[in-house]
């Protein structure tokens, strides 16, 4: 019988007040000037002091670990990646001023510490001694100020608030805000490269634990342990490691049990039940918003009564009792659970399956017949795809007819995510940043990735509060007012926070779920 190696959501329940987006309490409760180095050092030198006993040993070199990945990357280049499945991979190849551990923590990386002024208006970061690229550069602040900038020019929403990126001296570097924000340390995560970097989608250079080796489009990426890695206490343990294109979800198992692949995260509970005592099977939850996500621009969802009626006829558990075999966590709003304070589940009850109301809300926005509309699904995602099935069926019971479209990943990015061509869409939304703005910032009317094409005047109001507060009691009162009313103007259908089952080769050891879309595989190791 298959291990069950452990329950990452049982393990970050535990930390629910540590991943709540705080990098250490000082930090956000108060911007008095503090030292980031004195409380995030400390964790990162009692983290290295734990991990530092650990065997270290690599697999022979001729011996290539394999994760299967749904989905080409979409960009080499970490400054203007768009995919959640694209940063996971990443993340061994690149690191910021800042690193997120799988507690919710913010580490020091390329900044061996950090000042912000008691505004928050000013942070200046210590620049790390000794570290060095792949390409064997040793990393400077020119290099840290040209990527910072670099960042900024390519129009990243969360940089529009920086006014200026100064290098103070050679260990140095100053980003100045146009006003206050005590959140900006967790955008701080932003790929350093070398400032002569020119070649990105092709030569990706970092500074993390594996290097880049070679990718051949649609079938896979080649990276291989980083000797020089300026952390030795989180140095990679496997040589050898390929991120290999798995786009049909039909023949993961055969993969995984034929030995084509050693590892596949998200794998759905009926792939985890076929697999053999082969594979451990570990389980967490993915930090995702899944919903029936709706055009807001779009007739009949530009009608809120409507997309009330939708909300209405859904039942979470029931959807998740057939997609997962019941596991998984229901959310009423675009928050998930991980992120602690933030996340009200009052907000599950916001709509409580009601088919008559459904109707009656129907029939008041003018569709006592109901309509007929598709839902986009990307293909190579089964759960959206077995939660496509179940709203389906679930919709019929109002007079609904929802048809489901399976396109693939790349014309699911340029169709919905940047053409906003679709009426519906079932897919999942994470964080790509340790903050509530990261989910909650699409939803304002003049973000560049609201592909919902949602606008509400209370909603901009309670998020730019959000943002300009720097009391954390201020902060949260305001992002849980953006998640009120996205619930009860029905923004989207929220359904659940999926679970993840990861299944890996029980000759390997280690796997780490993180509060996000992460694949740590410098943790991973061979099995004693």
């Amino acid at each position: 019988m298959k291990k069950k190696v452990w329950s990452g959501n049982m393990l970050r329940r535990g930390v629910a007040a540590v991943c709540t987006l705080t990098m250490a309490a000082a930090m956000l409760a108060g911007c008095a000037k503090k030292d980031g180095e004195t409380e995030s050092q400390n964790a990162q030198e009692s983290q290295n002091a734990q991990e530092g006993t650990q065997e270290t040993s690599s697999v022979d070199s001729d011996e290539v670990f394999t994760v299967g990945i749904p989905q080409d990357l979409d960009s080499l280049d970490p400054h203007i990646a768009q995919s959640a499945g694209t940063r996971e991979v990443l993340f061994n190849i690149f690191e910021g001023l800042v690193k997120p551990d799988e507690n919710g923590n913010l580490n020091p990386a390329i900044a061996s510490g950090y000042d912000v002024s008691d505004d928050a208006t000013e942070y200046t970061f210590t620049i790390r001694d000794n570290v060095l690229f792949h390409n064997g550069q040793t990393l400077t602040a020119d290099d840290v100020v040209a990527s910072l900038q670099r960042y900024k020019d390519t129009g990243a929403s969360v940089f529009e608030i920086v006014d200026s990126i100064e290098k103070v001296d050679d260990t140095h570097v100053k980003v100045t805000l146009t006003k206050a924000n005590s959140e900006f340390i967790s955008y701080c995560t932003v790929a350093i490269m070398p400032a002569d970097c020119e070649d990105v989608e092709n030569n990706p250079i970092g500074t993390g634990p594996y290097k880049f080796v070679s990718r051949t489009a649609l079938e896979n990426l080649v990276v291989e342990k980083f000797d020089d890695y300026w952390d030795t206490d989180n140095a990679a343990h496997i040589k050898n490691v390929e991120f290999k294109v798995e786009a049909n979800p039909d023949n993961i198992v055969t993969d995984l049990e034929g030995g084509s692949i050693d590892m596949y995260a998200r794998i759905t509970s009926d792939q985890a039940d076929q697999l053999s005592d082969a594979f451990d099977i570990y389980e967490g939850e993915m930090n995702l918003v899944q919903a029936l996500y709706v055009n807001n621009a779009v007739a009949p969802f530009d009608n809120e009564l409507v997309r009330q009626a939708l909300c209405y006829a859904i039942d979470p558990q029931e959807i998740m009792d057939f997609v997962s075999g019941g596991a998984g966590v229901e959310i009423g709003s675009a928050m998930f659970p991980s992120f602690g304070k933030y996340f009200d589940e009052s907000l599950n009850d916001t709509y409580n399956q009601d088919i008559d109301k459904a109707k009656e809300l129907l029939a008041q926005a003018g569709y006592p017949d109901g309509f007929t509309f598709t839902i986009k699904v990307p293909s190579n995602y089964t759960p959206h795809i077995d939660t496509a099935e179940v709203v389906v069926e679930q919709l019929e019971a109002i007079g609904v007819t929802a048809n489901i479209k399976k396109v693939e990943w790349n014309t699911w990015l340029e169709e919905v995510y940047n053409n906003k061509d679709y009426e519906a869409t079932i897919v999942g939304f994470d964080a790509s940043t340790l903050n509530a703005s990261a989910l909650l910032y699409r939803y304002t009317s003049d973000a560049h990735n609201n592909m919902f094409n949602y606008a509400n005047a209370d909603y901009d109001k309670a998020f730019a509060a959000a943002q300009a507060t720097v009391d954390d009691d201020e902060q949260v009162k305001y992002y849980k007012e953006c998640e009120k009313i996205l619930s009860e103007t029905a923004a989207a259908i929220y359904i659940q926070d999926l679970p993840e089952f990861v299944a890996l080769s029980s000759k390997y050891t280690g796997y780490t779920f993180y509060p996000l879309y992460v694949q740590d595989i410098a943790k991973i190791k061979l099995a004693e």
